[in-house]
């Protein structure tokens, strides 16, 4: 009886390496794609240099005596594009990561920081300090600081609201879209009562843009998004356990609510530093997850790593199609994002079905 059940046994484990196996394969293409990516983004702008040049310029920093690289390349690809590039791939990174662990604590496809209310909440922020002046700080950080300060306050009146009914998932997402539309509400009211300049900047600043990074913004997004992320996906048994539903995690082992307040409270933190300083970005939260998981599964000590890559991949391929489609103009990246997650959610309701979740 041993002798029949070893062969079997093989088998399965052969199959399970393989499935592993085509996981750690699309990581590893999706990494190759945003290298790449990052590569050909370097090349964009009125200096004209190719992509050589632009890949030896960033070596050049890590291996000085290895490297050389042309002074000009050098100058222009720090001076003015690495950091735009890099605030790209930190954004998306953690913008999906965040859409990937909301929709696994909340079972919800349609979960993201955009339809929980977060970034109204941020947009709310921002025009309080354009049409009102009024906020925490002063001069240029007024709106960064508000956007980021009515970000966390929205995550926490979802947890507060959701409280009241129990920390379900339903409860969260409910509480989510009632804050979306107050503070929607509030912004249009903002809006009304503005004048026309300070209404062309509030509309501006939902358009979502990149053109105002710099190496101390790149600076403050990696660290919270890297201090978060480890955590998160050290945790992704527990999301895994909590998509089969709130009895089951339990059954399991794991206390929901604190995970699904822990979680939320990350997620939060991780949106605002970056919205508050590209203004609204919507989609990337919504599509690369779900892009990784028709990929890849469910598996979200999986799912969620690569989502973030996918992200990183959609927002910086959508600036470089934002300031490469009108010459001499440069399209709001939020724009481009919304070019490209309409057509896939129309791909998902036309052929996917009730059953994608």
């Amino acid at each position: 009886m041993q002798h029949e059940e070893t062969p079997g046994r093989y088998r399965v484990q052969l199959e399970y390496q393989r499935f592993i196996g085509r996981k750690i394969a699309f990581i590893g293409g999706s990494l190759l794609l945003l290298i790449v990516l990052i590569g050909v983004a370097a090349t964009i702008g009125s200096a004209d240099i190719s992509i050589g040049d632009a890949y030896a310029a960033m070596l050049s920093w890590a291996f000085p005596e290895i490297v050389e690289a042309d002074e000009l390349a050098v100058t222009i690809v720090f001076g003015l594009r690495l950091h735009r590039i890099l605030f790209a791939v930190a954004a998306g990174f953690g913008l999906a990561l965040c859409g990937a662990v909301m929709q696994g604590i909340l079972r919800n496809p349609l979960a993201s920081p955009f339809t929980l209310g977060i970034s109204s909440a941020a947009t709310f922020g921002a025009s309080l300090a354009i049409v009102l002046g009024l906020g925490l700080l002063a001069d240029e950080h007024l709106i960064i600081g508000n956007a980021f300060l009515f970000s966390l306050l929205a995550a926490f009146g979802i947890y507060g609201l959701a409280r009241q009914k129990g920390m379900t998932a339903g409860t969260m997402v409910l509480a989510g879209i009632l804050l979306m539309y107050l503070f929607s509400a509030m912004t249009s009211f903002l809006q009304y009562l503005g004048t026309s300049e300070q209404v062309y900047e509030v509309v501006f600043w939902t358009f979502g843009s990149l053109s105002r990074t710099t190496w101390e913004k790149l600076a403050v997004v990696a660290a919270i998004v890297g201090v978060c992320t480890p955590f998160v996906i050290w945790r992704s048994w527990d999301i895994n356990a909590m998509c089969e539903g709130d009895e089951v995690a339990k059954s399991l082992g794991v206390t929901v609510d604190r995970v699904r307040t822990v979680m939320m409270i990350l997620t939060s933190l991780m949106t605002a530093a970056i919205v508050c300083f590209t203004g609204t970005i919507g989609f990337i939260g919504l599509v690369a997850p779900h892009i990784t998981r028709l990929a890849i599964g469910g598996d979200h000590r999986f799912l969620l790593p690569a989502s973030g890559i996918v992200g990183a991949v959609i927002l910086l391929g959508a600036d470089c199609a934002a300031r490469t489609l009108l010459p001499g103009q440069v399209i709001p990246v939020g724009i481009m994002t919304a070019f490209i997650g309409i057509p896939f959610f129309g791909y998902l309701f036309m052929r996917r079905g009730r059953d994608y979740w």
